[in-house]
């Protein structure tokens, strides 16, 4: 292990898909490919603010892999966006798609901007410019946007209309995660909770535990800690925290979740804090130390990268932990964990469920041919249950935790279809 840790998201993600090819004996040059994103877009992105005068902002647009199908990934708006993070999130995105087996490379876009303090009428210049600038690489063919941190269906609907304006024409199939009315799926706006619920209880009876009975935590209560926590609540399971950047909630007896969301719900930017019917940790640093160190069953993180670190792995009392976030976990806290006999779920296949459904909003779009909710559910649950045993069979078969398994899965099937194409010319 190393004596320092390197947080830096890139260079975790190049060094997990190292493991990978060594453990799959990957051709040397496939692997050298791999290892750099196909298109990396920088745009500059001047708007007026509401007080007339002009500020720029920085965006990001990262292709990875286009090996398996057009690039698929979210957009993020957050003030901590670098272009190594939205890098990294791509290269996840790619062995995303692969581990749940849908017909898409990885993508990722982000903005550095403080979402919260801007006015919806920023959001939405910063939006229409941000689209206009990725135009160039993005469409239903090419690479298709979704929502992420800080971004929801609002967002997605002008990012359509945006490029639908510069084409001349209707293409809701450019982005998904939009709304009903112009284009988007049912089941959309829960489904990485639903799939994130789907594989806790698919690990916890692994392990002859109940879902109904057990005990979970959560960091994060944006759209996929939220609908993680209220499917998981439904189903009998006992949420005894969960946390946001404004502090944290704790009952040892069970949060009523539905409760939680309508408190969250009401406010012009949701959040936990001020919450009555709990304990309620105003401090987010002691919340998230609370939380983490937790007796718990299950540990969620739903939050951002880097949030278990070999400075707080120790402190876990979970036996599983289920990766509702993108890369929450560093290399060095996977190796705390494996040696502690800590289950770990990774990102890559735990929360799939919502790329998974923005693939069936899009074939949806591209036909003009609309699903019900309950084809939509169940085949966003076969699909999860269908990943969750490829990768534990991997995992037993090879002994290998679930992580490697998982990328051992993945890196496997994007290889294989990057030989069956070749190098061009």
């Amino acid at each position: 292990m190393r004596k320092t840790e390197d947080l830096n998201p890139y260079k975790i993600a190049l060094e997990q898909l190292d493991e990978a090819a060594k453990k799959i004996d990957l051709d040397k040059n496939l692997h050298e490919k791999l290892k750099y994103p196909k298109r990396t877009l920088i745009v500059s992105i001047p708007i007026y603010m509401d007080d007339g005068t002009v500020r720029v902002f920085e965006g990001y647009r990262v292709q990875h892999s286009l090996e398996r199908g057009p690039a698929k990934g979210g957009v993020r708006y957050h003030p901590d966006v670098t272009l190594d993070e939205v890098k990294a999130l791509a290269m996840w995105m790619t062995w995303k798609c692969a581990v749940v087996n849908i017909p898409f490379g990885g993508a990722k876009g982000g903005v550095v901007c403080d979402p919260a303090a801007m006015t919806e009428r920023e959001l939405e210049r910063l939006t229409r410019r941000y689209t206009s600038e990725i135009g160039i690489i993005i469409g239903p063919e090419k690479d298709i946007p979704a929502p992420d941190v800080n971004t929801n269906p609002k967002i997605m609907s002008w990012m359509m209309d945006t490029y639908s304006m510069n084409k001349g024409y209707s293409v809701p199939g450019v982005v998904t995660g939009k709304p009903l009315d112009i284009g988007g799926s049912k089941g959309r706006l829960h489904a990485t909770g639903k799939g994130v619920a789907a594989v806790t209880e698919d690990i916890l009876s692994q392990k002859g535990i109940s879902v109904s009975g057990a005990t979970a935590a959560i960091q994060g209560f944006g759209n996929v800690g939220s609908w993680t926590a209220r499917f998981l609540y439904d189903k009998g399971c006992r949420i005894t925290g969960i946390t946001d950047i404004s502090g944290g909630v704790f009952d040892p007896k069970g949060i009523d979740v539905p409760k939680l969301i309508e408190y969250t719900s009401g406010k012009k930017i949701p959040s936990l804090e001020g919450y009555p019917e709990s304990e309620f940790e105003k401090n987010p640093e002691e919340a998230n130390r609370r939380l983490i160190g937790s007796e718990v069953d299950v540990l969620i993180p739903a939050a951002l990268e880097s949030q278990i670190t070999s400075r707080n792995a120790e402190m876990i009392k979970a036996s599983v932990i289920v990766e509702a976030a993108n890369g929450p976990t560093t290399p060095n806290a996977s190796n705390i964990l494996e040696k502690r006999g800590v289950t770990v779920i990774p990102d890559i296949l735990a929360n799939a469920g919502g790329v998974t459904v923005s693939y069936f909003e899009w074939v949806q779009d591209l036909q003009s041919n609309f699903w019900k909710e309950k084809d939509i559910d169940a085949s966003l649950i076969d699909i999860m249950k269908t990943a969750f045993k490829d990768v534990s069979d991997i995992s037993r078969s090879e002994k290998v935790d679930m992580r490697m398994a998982a990328y051992m899965l993945a890196v496997g099937r994007v290889a294989k279809a990057a030989k069956l194409r070749g190098l061009y010319p």
